[in-house]
């Protein structure tokens, strides 16, 4: 089942929602303040193979360690 993304103008109130794609364009009522809330357009996500970052790069995406988390903590990796 797909999730929906739903804001409620009223209060600003944004929640995602897992429903059949035939009940998408149901009603939903804000668990906040009741009113009716409008489905939004989401972008879908995606899953990124591999590591993500270039080859001579830490595992930050950076050139050179970090003195700060995340590769503060030793575990700072660079890979050729």
């Amino acid at each position: 089942m797909p999730i929906y993304e739903y804001r409620c103008e009223p209060c600003g109130r944004t929640v995602e929602w897992l429903r059949r794609a035939g009940e998408a364009d149901e009603p939903v009522e804000c668990p906040d303040c009741g009113k009716p809330m409008e489905r939004v357009f989401s972008v879908p996500g995606g899953i990124r193979m591999g590591t993500g970052r270039a080859p001579g790069t830490t595992c930050c995406g950076r050139s050179e360690r970090c003195d700060s988390p995340p590769c503060g903590d030793g575990s700072c990796r660079r890979d050729y």
